[in-house]
């Protein structure tokens, strides 16, 4: 019996670098490193262990939308053990929403085949966490949300979610859509085998004309979600220095009082 477990992954800026938006009131990602979501990883990890501790034949692949630069992200994944990687790159989706990118991954999830579905449980750019939720709505299988681990036996998938209050214990048939969350286990790290072996490893491209859609449904023009106005955050000033001479206590507790810290 085979099993294809497919990973949805994002290419994001780089959260240290200097990051602002474009004319369009996008991010300008032009001006700013990317890489492959740290919330991803722990999906792209989970994936594997399943491909590890099955004894089923189990084919991993790793799905993104995004530009020409988002292969990073997939040759990340693919170092890290994936078998196979797919990109849906199209200047039409420039400007889409998570609404739009649920309908792509959901289209090219179709055209490429899955039992599974694995997905990390937010962006760390957009941190709507929403994207699986509406997967399972738009492909039409059950969904097993934030769980912290994650495994497939006989046709199931189960994982374990931890609350403030309970942990349940989740299960549904697959096909399914998975979300883990950042306590599901540290992902690995590419070792120079992997990162090697990953140059040889096929990447598919795809376009709106392979998945069937309209340019017009997407990007700016059809988000849900509209970006009206953006300011630059004002640079950081100097803060009240507090010079002991004997009453420094009694100024910082007059300027803790003042801020309504105390």
């Amino acid at each position: 019996m085979s099993l294809k477990v497919l990973v949805s992954v994002k290419y994001v800026p780089d959260a240290t670098g200097d990051r602002h938006f474009a004319d369009d009131l996008t991010v300008d990602r032009e001006e700013v490193d990317g890489l492959l979501s740290e919330l991803d990883e722990y999906a792209v990890e989970q994936a594997l262990q399943i491909a590890e501790n099955s004894d089923d034949d189990v084919e991993v692949t790793v799905l993104t939308v995004g530009p020409e630069d988002a292969k990073d992200a997939l040759r990340k994944a693919l170092s890290m053990g994936a078998d196979r990687a797919v990109h849906v790159e199209d200047d039409d989706l420039h400007g889409t929403d998570a609404m739009g990118t649920s309908l792509v991954l959901a289209k090219a999830i179709e055209k490429v085949g899955y039992d599974l579905v694995v997905c990390g449980m937010a962006s760390t750019d957009g941190t709507m966490g929403v994207l699986p939720a509406m997967l399972a709505e738009r492909l039409g299988v059950p969904q097993v949300t934030l769980v912290s681990t994650v495994s497939v036996e006989d046709g199931t998938v189960r994982g374990r979610r931890d609350g403030d209050a309970a942990t349940e214990i989740l299960e549904a048939t697959l096909p399914a859509v998975v979300s883990v969350t950042d306590q599901s286990g540290e992902a690995r790290y590419p070792s120079f085998k992997g990162i090697m072996a990953a140059k040889k490893k096929p990447v598919d491209s795809l376009d709106l004309d392979d998945l069937a859609l309209e340019g017009g449904e997407l990007g700016l023009a059809g988000a849900y979600t509209v970006v009206e106005s953006a300011t630059q955050r004002p640079a950081r000033t100097a803060g009240t220095i507090v010079t002991d001479e004997g009453v420094g206590g009694k100024q910082l507790a007059e300027f803790l009082a003042s801020q309504k810290f105390i």
